[in-house]
């Protein structure tokens, strides 16, 4: 008689170490135990050899709606099972839905429910002209974290809040017990190198990051951890694209602070001298993709464990939105779901940075972060058996070839993969045998779990 339902044995891959020759073995959905050695019998039994086991990714940063009647949750939950990412955590940023309501909250879930193919949490955000007033109710109705930008890019889908609203937000969301979450680019100075960019007439490549130099990120960024540190707000800054802003964010978690920091796995990828220049409009991302000197300080980071977790900023928009000779007129953001767990498992075993970091950055501290641990995050006793299966069957990624994506483009086109996913488990149960992703539906809305100081 078999004593789990599912059991899978390989290199087991935890946030503390990685148990050659291990088995997980579930049962009702949970994980029971992590084991070494001879693995016990299961309804299902799979037997992986060198497989690479991890807990199921958390993507703390995916864009499903951004554009209407694109790409929704039908497609991004499918290419994150595709990718053995088993959470998705979606923006408020929706195109004619800006979740910064109770209600808004309800309609988001009501819409993506029967779409999702893996689980998903949700950001909220505010209305400006509102103020802070919505934030309480938003909390009651299930969102892990709050999102705010120091930069505009639309008056309403995307708005900057002003130095003294953001101080209002966050000494409410401390209330909460959850996390502000805020887009680092100081407005002011960004128009101004827009201008000189214009006014230069530079169009190519170059024209991105020239309009956002490094100043403008790390200006916001401290903004953001000092506001965090005058409310007892915890601080995240959603997305750094230079070293020097995790020597700013670990200087205020030295001092006791609550300052948290995502690396999007673009900055561990690519470069401007190389990728930007070759791609154009398709690498527009805000922040810019910085030079490859820049690139390999991250990584860095992530060895010296000053990153605290790495999402995709995923958002899939249609290719007439990437493609316009002039830089700046193209849509920013780029899609990587289905490929940012390969892609950094590779970056990793190219630096001989270990393993654990896989499990930590993409599910362990994620769950943590957004308060959905009591379910998410780790193969360990009790929590859902979300797992994420790689296999050392080397290919060049191709976004338009593997069927799982709404769009048929990627700046990650052409990259080669030594391990690629090959079994995705959403609590114990398949949704990506390696070919196919299971029907839309089985994904269900996750809450955090509150712990207010």
């Amino acid at each position: 008689m078999a004593d789990f339902d599912l059991v899978l044995a390989g290199t087991v891959v935890l946030p503390d170490r990685v148990v050659e020759g291990g088995y997980v073995a579930v049962r009702a959905g949970r994980v029971d135990h992590v084991g070494s050695g001879a693995a016990p019998a299961g309804r299902e039994r799979h037997e992986l050899g060198e497989a690479l086991i991890l807990p199921g990714a958390i993507d703390a940063q995916v864009h499903s709606l951004s554009q209407r009647n694109q790409e929704d949750f039908i497609w991004s939950t499918r290419s994150a099972a595709a990718g053995g990412v088993t959470t998705i955590v979606d923006m408020p940023y929706d195109e004619g839905n800006l979740v910064c309501s109770a209600e808004a909250v309800r309609i988001k879930v009501a819409h993506a429910s029967p779409q999702a193919r893996v689980d998903f949490a949700l950001y909220g955000t505010i209305n400006p002209e509102e103020g802070a007033a919505r934030i309480a109710e938003q909390a009651e109705a299930g969102v892990a974290a709050f999102k705010f930008s120091t930069f505009g890019t639309d008056p309403v889908r995307f708005p900057r809040i002003p130095p003294a609203l953001l101080e209002e937000c966050f000494a409410a969301v401390a209330k909460t017990g959850l996390t502000a979450g805020v887009h680092n680019e100081d407005d002011e100075m960004v128009r101004a190198a827009m201008a000189k960019v214009k006014a230069a007439g530079i169009t190519d490549y170059r024209a991105h990051a020239l309009s956002r130099p490094p100043l403008t990120e790390l200006l916001a960024s401290l903004q953001i951890y000092e506001t965090g540190a005058q409310t007892g707000c915890p601080a995240h800054v959603v997305h750094c694209s230079l070293g020097r802003g995790y020597e700013i964010a670990r200087g205020y978690r030295d001092q006791g602070y609550a300052a948290t920091i995502e690396a999007c796995i673009h900055y561990l990828v690519l470069d401007e001298e190389n990728d930007v220049r070759r791609l154009g409009g398709k690498a527009k991302i805000n922040p810019p993709i910085r030079p490859r000197a820049e690139v390999e300080r991250l990584w860095e980071h992530v060895r010296q464990g000053n990153v605290t977790m790495v999402s995709t900023d995923h958002v899939s928009w249609s290719e007439d939105r990437k493609t316009n000779p002039d830089m700046l007129a193209n849509a920013s953001g780029v899609p990587g779901l289905e490929v940012m767990v390969p892609l950094f498992v590779k970056g990793a075993l190219e630096r001989d940075i270990p393993l654990i970091w896989a499990a930590r950055l993409l599910a362990d501290n994620p769950a943590r972060h957004f308060r959905l641990d009591h379910r998410k995050g780790a193969l360990a006793e009790g929590k859902d058996a979300d797992i994420t299966v790689l296999f050392p069957r080397p290919k060049v990624y191709d976004a338009a070839a593997s069927g799982h994506n709404v769009v048929g483009w990627s700046p990650y086109n052409g990259i080669e993969l030594p391990w690629t996913v090959g079994l995705t488990y959403l609590r114990g149960v398949e949704v990506f045998d390696g070919t196919d992703v299971a029907a839309p539906g089985l994904g269900q809305f996750v809450r955090p779990e509150v712990r207010k100081r």
